[in-house]
């Protein structure tokens, strides 16, 4: 039933803690009956929930974005760094998009050329950041010889500028506006609830 110690207490032989000796006998009695040690993590729990503490700990769960069954304690990790469906956003447009299509995605879009202003240069999104750190500003006069042409290609880059921004601003607002209605929706549900909890 029990170890006794020197130091005056005993080890409980179901739960393995130190128990005063002289509190032993009941301490076991009640420990034997309403606890038992979960055989994943060793904590000792009520035995009625027992199915509870496997099920809400250890048990199992399905990633609601990719359906992959894991462990429940690696399943932020993976919604935040390993599942392909998460949302991550391409580096060139800035488009939101799920991670396994971003490789594609990127190939076709780090393809796409915008005029560089300092050298008058068509550069590659791929290669803006290289090139900006190399460019030193000396106009490329093979991109044409007309300034009405310069000039159409920077309205061009300028334009394509004004839709990304105004897509990210849509993404931010549509956000906001998915935020306003669950903070209302949230406040109306707890309003509802301390309603019908008063009749």
């Amino acid at each position: 039933m029990a170890v006794v110690s020197d130091e005056g207490t005993s080890i409980c032989n179901h739960c393995d803690r130190a128990i005063p000796a002289a509190n032993i006998d009941l301490h076991y009695a009640h420990c034997s009956r309403n606890l038992e040690k979960c055989k994943v993590c060793g904590d000792m729990v009520p035995k009625k929930y027992v199915e509870e503490h496997y099920l809400n700990t250890h048990a199992p769960v399905a990633c609601s974005l990719c359906s992959e069954t894991m462990e429940r304690d690696i399943l932020d990790i993976h919604k935040g760094e390993n599942c392909p469906q998460r949302i991550v956003t391409c580096e060139f447009c800035e488009f939101p998009l799920p991670a396994i299509d971003l490789a594609e995605h990127q190939e076709v879009c780090g393809n796409r050329t915008e005029l560089c202003h300092l050298c008058n240069k068509y550069v590659r999104l791929r290669e803006r950041y290289n090139h900006e750190a190399r460019c030193n500003g000396v106009p490329d006069n093979t991109v044409g010889s007309s300034r009405n042409v310069r000039a159409a290609e920077r309205d061009d880059g300028a334009r394509r500028r004004q839709r990304n921004d105004f897509s990210r601003r849509r993404l931010l607002l549509s956000i906001a506006i998915t935020g306003i209605a669950v903070l209302l929706g949230s406040l109306f549900f707890q309003r509802k609830t301390e309603h019908s909890d008063v009749h």
